[in-house]
């Protein structure tokens, strides 16, 4: 079991508040709709009722990860895809885990919301008000803060039910919390998902019992795909992004041998699963992530540094030519 961080007074909802009332001034250029609930809860679409664009899901990407990362889009033509993301965090545990992850699981059936039943797993620094996961608990980490953000991946407005729960889990007041919905649908979904490159190596490295306090900086890259309409490929879309074009470099300290055994079991090529779209794994797997091979979750390709020794270590490949295949049409 990792140790817990440090104590620390860094409050990813404050860190994150000056970057949601820019995204929220910026609505109209960035294709976004900013509304209130009847109880006068904010909500941004980032893609429903509006198109959205690639620019807002940059600035929910670090929003998400609670002003503690940054993310860029690059242009690399020469390498087997036009525009890449790259992400970046100096506390990458806490932004990544301790905001970013989608972790808490909110839900509401068909009687509660009067009709169709609603699922989605928040993200986003309003989790570490409510710290409702056993993650903040090994962690060591709970936020307080005046106002809060969470991030919902879905392709539907949260109802009442579900607004009502996280005001009362977070503490806050319905003018202090903001809810951003970014269906992977959307050029906003898609680009705020692969942003989460960074975070599936400190996931991976936290399911394989690596001690996260070691685990000092971090910086990573992945292709931007262009959306889809269709549900299944659009999520497919961002998980090959990642599971077959994320590269990800971690600075980290404690044993040498600790961080060699991170280079050689993170990257997504060691599961039996590796190889094929993730939208073709997800059916195979009649539609249950529970049932996919956990080694997959992860990025292709990875170094390990190990800051005392100056030692470091690569393990893991790109597939760039399967990602051309699933996304490239050639022009006749």
């Amino acid at each position: 079991m990792t140790e817990p961080l440090s104590p620390t007074t860094l409050s990813v909802n404050a860190l994150a508040a000056p970057l949601v009332e820019r995204l929220v001034a910026d609505a109209e250029r960035l294709r976004l709709q900013v509304s209130t609930d009847a109880t006068g809860v904010r909500i941004v679409d980032a893609g429903l009722a509006v198109k959205g664009s690639v620019e807002a899901g940059l600035a929910v990407g670090e929003i998400c990860m609670g002003g503690l990362g940054h993310v860029a889009l690059r242009h690399r033509p020469s390498f087997a895809w036009p525009t890449w993301l790259e992400v970046r965090s100096s506390q990458p545990v806490l932004a990544c885990l301790g905001s970013q992850y989608a972790g808490w699981s909110l839900s509401a059936t068909k009687e509660e919301t009067g009709g169709k039943k609603f699922f989605s797993l928040g993200s986003g620094p309003g989790r570490a008000l409510a710290g409702k996961e056993t993650l903040f608990e090994e962690l060591g980490y709970r936020d307080r803060a005046a106002s809060g953000c969470l991030v919902l991946e879905v392709d539907r407005l949260p109802p009442p039910v579900v607004i009502q729960k996280v005001l009362r889990d977070t503490g806050l007041a319905p003018e202090a919390l903001t809810f951003i919905v970014t269906p992977t649908t959307s050029l906003a979904g898609t680009t705020q998902v692969v942003a989460r490159v960074l975070e599936v190596a400190l996931h991976k490295a936290h399911t394989i019992g690596f001690n996260l306090p070691d685990i000092l900086d971090g910086s990573a890259s992945a292709p931007l795909p262009a959306p889809h309409a269709d549900g299944l490929v659009a999520m497919g879309r961002t998980n090959d992004a990642i599971l077959y074009g994320g590269q990800v470099q971690l600075s980290v300290t404690g044993s040498v041998e600790e961080a060699e055994r991170l280079a050689r079991q993170l990257p997504s090529t060691n599961s039996k699963d590796h190889g094929r779209s993730f939208a073709d794994i997800f059916q195979q797997y009649e539609y249950d992530f529970y049932k996919i091979d956990a080694a997959l979750f992860a990025p292709a390709e990875v170094w390990v540094s190990h800051l005392q020794s100056g030692r470091t270590w690569h393990a893991g490949a790109l597939s760039l030519d399967l990602l051309q295949q699933l996304w490239l049409e050639q022009a006749a």
